[in-house]
């Protein structure tokens, strides 16, 4: 087969790929659960290209992230459940359904009037395919989700039924409450102070959704600066004819400065 720039060729492929006797045996022994933690790195790896604004890396990444779709497709169709068209057309109906001030008669024209909008429509949907009418506010989670962006979820959904502060200044207390409770943990016998970090990071990512901020996104952006400023120590030492761990902690924090202050 010769590279394509349409998706029936891709789409080809993998069935060639999943074709018992001559496909592939590695794809030909997966399935929805072996190939979802592929499907997660995959995500990540397309979040990183875009923070490291490597537009020619990106187009590489979301071909992979595309490839899982088409895999996940597949698998769906040698089981008669659906195939790639069907999630073709379940995504366009959605967004056809989800913009009717686009598509329709709706005249919401602010971001924060769309995402209201959106968010009721997908309320409605959600009860439309499974009323029911015990099941609590912060359903629908997934579990698998990245610790941060789950808890900036159910924060949200909290916040929906009236569970919430309505000033960052109060998370901001919170904030600070959690950690005299760490450091009261410590001045103890220190087996509650890790519960009482895990309160702490929750209580951050309250705050950075308070501040309109997507938490797993501020942090990658401070692991970079991590990095970056930790690679300046290490050249620096090296220019001195040392490594890490043969300076002291003070002269590593000096270098440390010096790089924030670069910057």
């Amino acid at each position: 087969m010769t590279p394509s720039r349409d998706i029936g060729r891709l789409i080809e492929i993998m069935a060639a790929l999943r074709t018992p006797q001559s496909g592939c045996p590695w794809d030909l022994a997966q399935n929805f659960a072996t190939i979802a933690p592929y499907t997660i790195e995959e995500a990540y790896e397309v979040a990183d290209a875009i923070a490291r604004e490597d537009l020619a890396d990106l187009k590489e990444e979301l071909g992979d992230l595309l490839l899982q779709v088409v895999f996940h497709a597949r698998m769906a169709e040698e089981q008669s459940a659906f195939d790639f068209g069907g999630v073709v057309e379940a995504i366009t109906e959605k967004l056809i359904r989800r913009h009717p001030h686009v598509f329709g008669d709706e005249r919401s024209q602010t971001p924060q009037a769309v995402e209201g909008l959106w968010e009721r429509i997908k309320a409605q949907e959600k009860a439309a395919r499974r009323p029911s009418p015990s099941e609590g506010a912060l359903a629908g989670v997934p579990v698998a989700l990245p610790a941060l962006t789950r808890a900036l979820k159910l924060q949200a959904k909290a916040g929906r039924v009236g569970f919430d502060w309505n000033d960052p200044r109060a998370v901001l207390r919170k904030i600070r409450e959690e950690a005299d409770e760490i450091e009261a943990a410590l001045d103890g016998d220190g087996s509650d102070a890790a519960a009482e970090v895990g309160d702490l990071l929750f209580a951050a990512v309250n705050l950075a959704r308070h501040l309109r901020a997507d938490p797993e996104a501020l942090l990658r952006r401070t692991n970079q600066k991590f990095e970056r400023r930790f690679a300046a120590i290490e050249r620096a030492l090296a220019g001195r004819g040392k490594k890490p761990q043969d300076a002291t902690l003070a002269e590593m924090d000096a270098l440390w400065e010096e790089a924030k202050a670069r910057e």
